[in-house]
């Protein structure tokens, strides 16, 4: 992983974590997947926490000097999908995590230690 990736996963973490989001996962996908190095997993109680967690982390990825390169599913406020270039974050409701289950697809991804960024 480059060094810039790393600074702009804690940046999401940390954004997502003053949001109250649950749950949070990071896989490292540098070795499975060209699309990124990382993918960042997480909950909101509802449509509303998950669009808050959304704002703060597309804020905390400009103010690190990143840019977000799309954001899909706005307009559901269920699953939506931040694009990061190096860093892809999906943001859900609970009920819809547990229904796509990111993290057992992705199973030989290694989990990234994130708890020193979550208060």
């Amino acid at each position: 992983m480059t060094k810039k990736s790393e600074i702009l996963l804690e940046a999401i973490v940390r954004g997502a974590d003053d949001r109250l989001a649950t749950d949070i996962v990071a896989l490292d996908v540098a070795n499975t997947t060209p699309m990124a190095d990382y993918f960042v997993i997480m909950s909101g109680r509802n449509d509303r926490q998950v669009k808050a967690i959304v704002d703060a982390v597309e804020d905390a990825i400009e103010e690190v000097g990143f840019s977000v390169k799309g954001i899909e599913g706005k307009d559901g406020n269920r699953w939506i999908l931040i694009d990061a270039f190096d860093v892809i974050v999906h943001v859900f409701t609970s009920e819809e995590r547990g229904f796509y289950n990111l993290e057992k697809m992705w199973t030989e991804a290694p989990l990234v230690n994130v708890e020193e960024w979550i208060s």
